[in-house]
């Protein structure tokens, strides 16, 4: 695929990522910490992941057939409709529709969240390394494995827009203090869990130390792993000083905190964007 279709498609994956874990984190969050629904930002969210899931989708019609015309070619994109592409893209739109009508529905709402965030979630099971090296293995370790990160994931990024909102208002410091600290008490169980599955799928998709440092595919998963690092790094901060500031009555560390929680975006995005470079432009060691 030439160069500015190749740019389009890392674009699109990494849209499809952040609208995704974006609108199922928000949903989850919600859920877990008894908050409101922030129903603009799941909008948002599932939007952007429908409407990225439908480009990627289209894509690889281009790649097909090399041109714009795969993108309009009913025949290429009817036979992408029954690959694994199609399967993704069905549970994508699916899921964002339910999603979409939980938003409105006054009783059984959140029922349909839940149900679509895990739809949502789900498509990226289907289609992908980890789907290709599941159907060769025959096995459902990684399937599992892949559903818990990208759920914690998913969490973490939700947890980020509310807590940050909350630090930059005094009025709401207690708030942030409060969430802060009952996120820090479940990411000290659930981030390690996520950090052991990205583990394991980096040790069965590598597959050796010399893959890991001699390929393309092992250099740019250790640049992820840096952003990683950098992400539980700011983290850490958070949970040790920021939030307990807040608790102790420190004004000041509401905008300590909400900084740090921007630059926990920055984090975010990257590992996204190096996510999709992974799983579109670079080829996994044999």
């Amino acid at each position: 695929m030439a160069g500015g279709w190749a740019l389009a498609t890392v674009l699109s994956k990494w849209a499809l990522y952040v609208g995704a874990l974006g609108a199922s984190g928000s949903v989850l969050c919600a859920m877990v910490f008894s908050l409101r629904m922030p129903r603009m930002h799941v909008i948002g969210f599932t939007l952007l992941a429908g409407a990225a899931a439908v480009m990627g989708f289209l894509l690889k019609g281009v790649a097909l057939t090399g041109d714009a015309s795969g993108m309009v070619d009913c025949e290429m994109l009817s036979l992408l409709w029954t690959t694994q592409s199609g399967s993704a893209l069905r549970w994508q739109l699916g899921g964002s529709a339910l999603l979409l009508a939980g938003l409105f529905l006054p009783r059984i709402g959140a029922i349909f969240c839940l149900i679509g965030s895990a739809a949502v979630l789900g498509a990226f099971l289907v289609a992908g390394h980890v789907a290709d090296h599941v159907a060769d293995r025959d096995g459902l370790l990684l399937v599992v494995v892949l559903f818990l990160h990208l759920a914690v994931a998913a969490l973490w990024i939700g947890i980020l827009t509310p807590l940050r909102g909350l630090a930059r208002t005094p009025d709401t410091h207690g708030a942030a203090a409060d969430l802060g600290a009952r996120f820090g008490r479940l990411a000290s169980i659930a981030v390690p869990a996520m950090i052991l599955a990205g583990g394991v799928m980096a040790y069965a998709l590598v597959g050796s130390l010399n893959a890991f440092f001699g390929t393309g595919y092992g250099r740019m998963l250790m640049v992820k792993l840096a952003a990683v690092a950098a992400l539980l790094g700011l983290a850490a901060l958070n949970k040790v000083r920021f939030v307990p500031a807040l608790e102790r009555g420190d004004t000041s560390a509401g905008d300590k905190l909400a900084r740090s929680i921007a630059w926990e975006w920055g984090a975010v995005l990257l590992i996204l964007l190096a996510t999709a470079l992974l799983t579109t432009s670079l080829t996994m060691p044999m």
